[in-house]
């Protein structure tokens, strides 16, 4: 899988860390989900909530991260490392997604905290791992976790029934999902390559490259969490400036993010893509290079991969990049 050597690293928000589950933290796991007003809105939490789960569960976490199955994690404060409440995600691969939860010791509500550690695990779930969508629900009643799934930018999808081990019984449920465009931050309107007609879109002009290495392997890049379409693979590449040639912009965003030297004479142009999306339309040249000079390194932290042509459709890319890979393939 694209995913399969993704290794899981703490994550940190404004005022939290989301991090591994460690023995340590039973004791407080379990005075602060041993408690009827949280366990209740739990669909696999039993109630009461012996001490003996809390260390058998905490035990688990580990081998499912290691496995990548599930992402079961501490929400604990950065500047003491206590304990506040628990979020996480299960996968379910054939699908491409995942189902968030989450909750907050009562002593911590009202502090906005399940927004925020959701939010975050959410994104970089997306920008990290081979999903398309994730999915959550809500007891009929709990209005204030079907507000935390909004803020976070979920989408209401219709209702369902779910066993919940405290109550003992099949509870109604709200259900909720969120794609990329849902968690997103809202793409930066950059200057566009030309003024739109009235009342059309501003074209974006984008160069994209397919560095071919000696075994005809493909070079994709992730795109990282923060940016629109976080998670998709994509042709190194980036935005056209003003007065720049594709070639021009192409060696400079090489340097930039792989750290690699190319000539515009190892430019080969190929292909071009044309896609509207919704606040502009994107003008993609699609170049080819075998030749460059330096190791290609990851300056930005996003996760590569050389890929044999025939397996480029394995990766779910851009809309703007998918018709470009057959005709690669071909090609190749």
């Amino acid at each position: 899988m694209p995913d399969s050597d993704v290794t899981f690293a703490p994550l940190e928000t404004a005022r939290f860390l989301l991090r591994p589950l460690r023995a340590e933290d039973a004791a407080e796991l379990h005075r602060l989900v041993n408690d009827w007003e949280v366990a209740k809105t739990l669909a696999r939490v039993p109630f009461p909530y012996s001490r003996d789960l809390a260390d058998d569960w905490i035990a688990s976490t580990a081998e499912r991260i290691t496995e990548g199955e599930a992402y079961h994690l501490a929400i604990a404060r950065r500047e003491d490392d206590v304990l506040v409440g628990c979020c996480g995600l299960t996968r379910d691969r054939e699908a491409r997604s995942a189902e968030l939860g989450y909750w907050i010791g009562r002593r911590h509500w009202g502090q906005g905290i399940a927004p925020e550690a959701a939010g975050r695990l959410a994104r970089w779930a997306l920008a990290n791992l081979d999903l398309d969508r994730i999915t959550a629900s809500a007891l009929t009643d709990n209005a204030r976790s079907a507000a935390v799934l909004a803020r976070i930018g979920f989408r209401e999808t219709g209702t369902g029934a779910q066993d919940f081990l405290s109550r003992g019984r099949a509870m109604a449920v709200r259900l909720f999902e969120a794609g990329r465009a849902d968690l997103a931050p809202p793409p930066v309107a950059a200057a566009p390559a030309v003024e739109p007609a009235p009342g059309g879109k501003p074209i974006l002009l984008v160069a994209a490259v397919g560095l071919i290495d000696p075994d005809n392997r493909v070079l994709l890049a992730r795109r990282p969490e923060g940016k629109p379409l976080a998670g998709l693979w994509e042709f190194p590449g980036g935005k056209v400036k003003p007065g720049e040639t594709p070639e021009a912009a192409l060696i400079r965003e090489l340097k930039e993010e792989l750290g690699i030297d190319v000539t515009e004479a190892c430019l080969a142009p190929f292909a071009f893509a044309s896609h509207g999306y919704e606040a502009f339309h994107l003008l993609m040249p699609l170049f080819l290079c075998r030749r460059w000079v330096g190791n290609v390194t990851p300056l930005e932290g996003q996760a590569l991969a050389w890929v044999r042509p025939q397996k480029l459709a394995d990766y779910a890319m851009p809309p703007a990049d998918v018709p470009l890979v057959a005709l690669l393939r071909d090609f190749l």
